[in-house]
């Protein structure tokens, strides 16, 4: 039975995948309150042997090939559907990856938080619910699993229980329940139209009517409130400062972009490329995520908690995301897809040096930062690799993914977006380069003269540490490499739903 370039393969291995977390969220609670160390030993380890498990589908998968399970069993209408192809498997790795570093770091960073086995138990439900999100071979089943992450995550943002962190979370809750609804709106309406949800076809509503409007406007309300698109951001600002810092990186590096995995397979499976593009609806989403970029990196230059600076840049992050998504091009295609792992590795790291320097220093402030790269050299190393690529200066993967688009903008002779890219680039420097500047030039707050190099901050634990560096290195080191195979990926999911659609 041919798949879209290749065989459909039946195996149950994703299902497994899929599954293992929540069970392992079980033994995982009472491991911790057992032994803390024990119970993150066994978090840790199920995650790795889940990422082995992912990768193990890639020579199925770049041969073209679907891998499918079905479940007919205790899912009555409808059957429990898993499906991986090249999207799914491309963010299915980049989850498992990022939560695996995200795993380590926290062994350092929860050492003085409480209720640990809580933290791990969702940390570990979270995964079950963004890999169900992206296997699942059907919409049905990527909203339910989108509302398992969405219900999980919310309880991560609160960990922390203060007055600021539940605020934050009820807010991040009320918003996810709304997309929700939305997203199930869009649902309903596209089973209406095509007699089905399944996202083993393409261009599944062709009708030309209110209706099709209604589910698209419901389909970018939902994933776009997830996702952090302007105007349903406003939960992204509050909720990254108040989590802790691994579950910072989550949110930005994977769970916004588990937003747009949805809005890529409204664009290119559920409606089309070309349908949306004779609709003129392209135009809607193009003036969003110029508004996006602009707003986000406005944002973060007013921003001296460097939490809230890197949750803003987030938003403008994503906004490159939709744009690369929204012009229908396929150069500007590859360039969202490869920004989306881009980003994950850049702002994940980001986020998880934002959780060292407060655990080592205590201090949130950007302005009391002064002479941080004298006292935790490697930390704010990192930093600075992370921030050159957020900049887009080659060679650095940001850099790739922002030339794509650039030459995606001008395949369709869309000129103004490569100016927008080359000006938020100038505002990234502006917010970023600053920070690096004071940190290995700058005065510590409320010194003269010479920073005093040998009252060192002691770097963070090696927990913390290895992440950070692993994360820091790939923002350069694909990029570099003769062959980028993140790239190559990229490139094969989008002859996979561009250019043979």
């Amino acid at each position: 039975m041919q798949g879209f370039l290749g065989e459909r393969v039946s195996s149950s291995l994703m299902s497994i995948i899929t599954f293992i977390p929540f069970m392992a969220a079980v033994v995982a609670f009472f491991l911790t309150r057992y032994n803390r160390k024990l119970g993150e030993v066994f978090t840790i380890s199920t995650i790795a042997v889940l990422f082995i498990a992912i990768f193990s589908m890639y020579r199925t998968v770049m041969a073209g090939n679907i891998i499918f399970s079905r479940y007919t069993f205790l899912s009555l209408p409808l059957s429990i559907y898993f499906r991986v192809d090249m999207l799914s498997f491309f963010l299915g790795l980049l989850i498992i990856f990022l939560w695996l570093l995200a795993a380590i770091h926290s062994v350092g960073y929860m050492a003085h938080e409480h209720a640990h086995e809580r933290y791990y138990s969702f940390f570990l439900v979270a995964l079950g619910g963004c890999l169900g999100t992206v296997f699942s071979g059907d919409l049905v089943g990527l909203f339910l699993f989108f509302e398992i992450m969405a219900v999980s995550s919310f309880v991560l943002v609160a960990h922390e229980e203060h007055s600021y962190a539940m605020f934050a979370s009820a807010k991040y809750l009320f918003m996810s329940i709304g997309a929700g609804l939305a997203i199930f709106l869009g649902i309903m309406i596209t089973y209406y139209l095509s007699g089905t949800t399944s996202l083993d076809g393409f261009g599944l509503i062709r009708d030309v009517s209110s209706l099709s409007f209604i589910a698209f406007m419901g389909y970018l309300l939902g994933f776009g409130i997830k996702a952090g698109i302007f105007p349903v951001h406003v939960w992204l600002p509050d909720a990254h400062p108040a989590a802790p810092s691994p579950v910072s990186a989550l949110l930005s590096g994977v769970m916004i972009k588990v937003g747009a995995y949805g809005l890529i397979r409204v664009f290119y499976q559920v409606y089309g490329f070309e349908y949306l593009r004779a609709m003129g609806w392209d135009k809607i989403t193009l003036t969003l995520a110029t508004i996006t970029i602009l707003l986000g990196s406005a944002m973060a230059l007013l921003q001296d908690d460097i939490k809230r600076r890197l949750a803003y840049s987030s938003i403008a992050q994503i906004g490159y995301i939709l744009l690369g998504i929204s012009l229908l091009s396929e150069r500007a295609f590859t360039g969202a897809v490869y920004h989306i792992f881009t980003h994950a590795f850049m702002k994940g790291c980001l986020f998880l040096i934002a959780g060292a320097i407060i655990v080592r220093t205590g201090e949130r402030r950007i302005s009391h930062m002064g002479g941080l790269g004298l006292k935790m050299p490697l930390t704010m190393i990192a930093f600075t690799l992370c921030s050159l690529s957020m900049v887009g200066i080659p060679p650095f993967n940001g850099f790739i993914s922002k030339w794509q688009m650039c030459l995606g903008a001008l395949d369709i002779g869309q000129p103004f977006y490569v100016i927008l890219l080359i000006v938020s680039s100038l505002l990234n420097a502006a917010y970023y380069f600053p920070i690096i500047i004071a940190a290995f030039f700058g005065v510590p707050k409320g010194d003269s003269g010479h920073v005093d190099g040998t009252s060192k901050v002691p770097e963070a634990s090696l927990s913390m540490l290895i992440p950070i560096m692993i994360l820091a290195i790939g923002c350069i080191a694909f990029a570099v490499m003769p062959q980028n195979w993140p790239l190559q990926l990229a490139k094969a999911v989008v002859q996979e739903l561009f250019v043979r659609f």
